[in-house]
């Protein structure tokens, strides 16, 4: 019997705990997509015009991107170098607190076609090469290949990529899975509606539409959820909401 495969609860959120903060209704509007800093800064992505647009906790611009293609935002952890890709452009880009670029590396002469990046840090990054079916860790500062494992898997609707602890996290539209670096699956989950993964020190979470997912021991627990919201995300103090274009706080139990 597959026990992993079971989703258990492991802590909820109830809704007594929000708090409704000052934020206009029309940045929210159209929103696709959330992410907060621990400084309180709050992140919009908007797929309607590819923008990103950072504000304060008071609602303040801080600094905005336009561009022409789709990205991914990786993550916002740490606000002074913000990870972005766009596979239709095959560029990794990295900004600054302000949004201002600081670097680019270019895949398209030195790869086949990348699906997917993991920037483990401000040197090495992982990437999904769908061409050759490998996973591949690359020193970009040195523009050096570091490992390169066969990864004969399904690209097409992989969404996020996560490495850690020698084990690769995939996610797809319907499930959550784990693998070795043989390309070996380890567990997986039936899961829909995951947006992105993340990792907060040994912790892997999974950042869903309305729910976020804890996973320990092989076990998928829910540890907060809002039911009929826009966009969910967490930073080290509390859960953000978006709901009817209103933004909620629900801070964490201490």
């Amino acid at each position: 019997m597959k026990l992993f495969h079971f989703i258990f609860l492991f802590f909820f959120c109830t809704v007594s705990a929000q708090k409704n903060l000052a934020f206009d209704s029309i940045k929210l509007k159209d929103a696709k997509d959330l992410l907060v800093d621990d400084y309180g800064n709050i992140y919009l992505y908007k797929n309607k015009d590819f923008s990103f647009t950072k504000y304060d906790s008071l609602g303040q611009q801080k600094g905005k991107l336009m561009l022409t293609l789709p990205f991914k935002i990786q993550s916002v952890q740490n606000p002074l170098s913000i990870a972005s890709f766009s596979e239709n452009a095959q560029e990794l880009k990295f900004y600054d607190q302000n949004l201002n670029e600081i670097q680019t590396v270019n895949f398209r002469q030195k790869f086949g076609f990348i699906k997917m990046v993991y920037a483990e840090d401000l040197q090495q990054i992982w990437l999904l090469d769908e061409s050759t079916k490998r996973l591949i860790q690359y020193n970009f500062r040195e523009d050096k290949i570091i490992n390169s494992y066969p990864f004969d898997i399904d690209f097409e609707n992989v969404t996020d990529i996560l490495v850690f602890n020698s084990q690769v996290y995939l996610l797809t539209k319907t499930q959550l899975s784990v693998y070795n670096f043989n390309g070996n699956k380890m567990f997986e989950f039936p899961l829909t509606e995951g947006k992105r993964l993340r990792r907060e020190n040994g912790n892997i979470l999974v950042i869903g539409k309305n729910t976020i997912y804890f996973l320990q021991d092989r076990m998928l627990g829910i540890i907060f959820n809002a039911e009929n919201s826009q966009i969910v995300d967490k930073n080290s103090a509390a859960y953000f909401v978006i709901n009817a274009n209103k933004l909620y706080l629900y801070p964490l139990n201490k």
